[in-house]
């Protein structure tokens, strides 16, 4: 008696199951071969035309994309500079002039205040003006530094810094007095300056420049400061000579008299021999403060080394006379809706 085994419902499933899947490897390599053939044929097509990056939803494999996709960018801007570069050897004096990349600086909206040196109505009001003592060489400048109340480390480094680049600079602090006591005091010691560093949460991030006995006062914002420690490849100590000033596009009246400003808390005669500069960059109507000491390297070349601090600021007011936040006479405020809405004009 022959016996023919019968197969079971479970068992046909699994063929079933397995047949499919046979198949789905099939179309699936058969398609990767007619996709690599196609990337052979024309190597630019390999993502569809539609394709991006931000479709892909794997983030590791969505950032190698990106990064191959910025390199393939890259070389491909140094390929049409070498071009460039070829053409214009080629070329020699029949090369065309190099074309001048676009900027916020050089699309600078013109300003009606923008300062002539030569004008005569300038020199007037320089030779008037409360720093023209300082100028005409009738006072030397000291400068009293002082704080909010219970200052903490860092702001209490930042002024002793400071105090170190400033020749002439003393630094007391506050004990809950008020400004308007200490203005006084500081006129009957013949201080032409006070400055005040304020603090929020530990770090500096406000400085009250107020010239003496007659103003103006200057309110700034204090940012992205840096103390000697936290700056890499630092130079020594900086000596106690007195350093050269550098006031960079500092072009409209207001930023002409923010510049005077600056230019009167050192001493007019800078000791070349300390080789030490303090910058002042006006740019975009942020100041960046930088100090540096130059080094003659041979005949031809200077190095230079940053001794520090450095920080940014940003002009929030200018007040005529001293320090009065009450009845004080404002000369310009910062008005940031109204001031702020065209990207291409500049305030210094």
């Amino acid at each position: 008696m022959d016996i023919t085994e019968v197969p079971t419902e479970k068992g046909s499933k699994k063929k079933k199951k397995s047949m499919k899947a046979k198949t789905k490897v099939k179309n699936m390599e058969v398609k990767e071969e007619s996709s690599a053939a196609e990337n052979q044929a024309d190597p630019t097509t390999a993502f569809p035309p539609t394709f991006s990056v931000s479709e892909i939803k794997n983030k590791q494999r969505r950032h190698l994309m990106f990064m191959k996709f910025k390199q393939e960018k890259r070389k491909q801007k140094l390929q049409l500079k070498k071009k460039r570069r070829k053409e214009r050897e080629a070329l020699g004096d029949k090369a065309p002039p190099k074309e001048v990349p676009k900027t916020i600086e050089n699309q600078r909206v013109f300003d009606e205040t923008a300062v002539d040196p030569e004008d005569e109505e300038v020199a007037f009001d320089e030779g008037t003006d409360e720093f023209s003592a300082y100028f005409n060489g009738l006072t030397n400048p000291k400068v009293l530094i002082t704080t909010s109340d219970r200052p903490r480390g860092r702001t209490v480094r930042f002024c002793e810094q400071l105090a170190s680049v400033i020749p002439n600079a003393h630094v007391y602090y506050r004990r809950g007095l008020a400004l308007k006591r200490i203005i006084p005091q500081c006129v009957a010691r013949d201080f032409t300056y006070m400055m005040v560093i304020n603090q929020d949460r530990l770090v500096p991030n406000g400085l009250v420049l107020c010239h003496l006995p007659d103003g103006p006062t200057a309110h700034f914002k204090v940012s992205s400061v840096r103390v000697r420690k936290e700056i890499k490849r630092r130079g020594k100590e900086p000596t106690e000579h007195y350093p050269e000033v550098i006031l960079n596009n500092f072009t409209t009246r207001l930023g002409h008299s923010i510049g005077r400003l600056f230019a009167a808390l050192f001493p007019q005669n800078p000791q070349f021999v300390g080789r030490q500069v303090a910058t002042f960059h006006n740019q975009r109507d942020f100041i960046f403060f930088r100090f540096h000491r130059y080094i003659f390297k041979n005949e031809k070349k200077v190095g230079i080394q940053e001794l520090g601090p450095r920080f940014t600021l940003k002009l929030r007011s200018l007040q005529k006379g001293t320090f009065d936040s009450k009845y004080g006479e404002y000369e310009w405020v910062l008005k940031r809706h109204e001031m702020d809405a065209c990207r291409r004009k500049f305030q210094l």
